[in-house]
């Protein structure tokens, strides 16, 4: 299992990369990120940088 730490302007997520489904563009310059079997969490960056930290985590 793979954690990855996301920011969010009200705190950090420790997120399992696999149990990401999907990026989505937020309000704000944030991003909406799906999590298999949970609420999508808001966190800072664009999709194209949380991918990124995905991917390097």
């Amino acid at each position: 299992m793979k954690f990855v730490q996301l920011e969010s302007r009200g705190g950090n997520y420790l997120v399992v990369a696999s149990n990401v489904a999907y990026l989505r563009v937020g309000e704000n310059g944030q991003t909406l990120v799906g999590i298999v079997g949970s609420q999508p969490l808001l966190v800072t960056g664009t999709p194209e940088s949380v991918a990124q930290k995905l991917m390097q985590g």
